[in-house]
């Protein structure tokens, strides 16, 4: 798949709601600069067709971006034909806000078409953003080896599964997904945070970590100012050092 004279082409896809994607997206672009062989374009939304047709390497870094089909065919032959596809936090989100008066406000529909097969889950919410431990599923794993368990401040997904998938590290959860219809844990089971879905030929890496958010970026919930920046699991070194590795993999196929 690789261009003229063994250059790649990646696709990056990054934006949605309620983050800031251009935190986000800087940070991978930087990721991507360090592989000299890497020529990216950048897009919004799923509505690139003709470059995912062309791409490489794939990354996505998205909230409430759902693919039509003519993106999901486009997704599905990346994968059919060996492309690797880092997706990061919200990639697998579809998410309606309601104004009925219910304390859940957020709804999770099943409106993403094949998505969820490709990447292995769909969102359903989550608790309150806080400190959780993300333990290492597997620790000889290139993607993981030598870091140990650590402590995220981030959004903990809870997620439908759509198996088989690999696990890399979990979380564990039992409660409440403050605000969302779905999403409520009774079973202390792990919850993957970063994983692979292998297809025949393709791979999807997801790292469901990576949430930041500015000061400007839930006006449409009527938040003008939130008066702070979060940056997340962006300054927590473990983190970077996964991302690290994952953006490595999707350029090389290795750690």
């Amino acid at each position: 798949m690789s261009g003229p004279a063994d250059r790649l082409d990646a696709v990056v896809i990054c934006g949605g709601q309620w983050h800031d994607f251009d935190h986000a997206r800087l940070q991978i672009l930087a990721l991507l600069a360090e592989h000299e062989s890497v020529r990216t374009r950048v897009f919004e939304d799923y509505g690139c067709v003709p470059a995912i047709d062309r791409a490489d390497l794939l990354i996505t870094y998205t909230c409430n971006r759902v693919a039509g089909e003519e993106a999901q065919a486009a997704l599905t032959r990346f994968l059919d034909r060996g492309g690797r596809w880092l997706a990061l936090h919200g990639t697998n989100s579809a998410i309606v806000r309601t104004d009925s008066g219910s304390p859940s406000r957020y709804v999770t529909p099943r409106t993403m078409g094949v998505l969820p097969r490709l990447l292995g889950s769909q969102f359903l919410g989550h608790p309150p953003i806080a400190p959780f431990r993300v333990t290492i599923s597997a620790p000889e794993h290139p993607l993981v080896a030598g870091i140990s368990d650590f402590e995220a401040h981030d959004e903990l997904y809870v997620s439908e599964l759509h198996e088989p998938i690999e696990v890399l590290a979990h979380t564990r959860y039992v409660g409440e997904s403050t605000g969302f219809e779905e999403g409520h844990t009774v079973h202390d089971e792990p919850r993957p945070v970063l994983y692979l879905k292998h297809h025949d030929t393709g791979t999807v890496c997801y790292f469901t970590l990576g949430h930041c958010r500015g000061r400007f970026d839930v006006q449409d919930l009527g938040i003008d100012d939130l008066g702070r920046v979060d940056r997340g699991s962006w300054d927590v070194p473990e983190f970077r050092e996964i991302l690290h590795r994952c953006v490595s993999w999707a350029v090389t196929g290795g750690s």
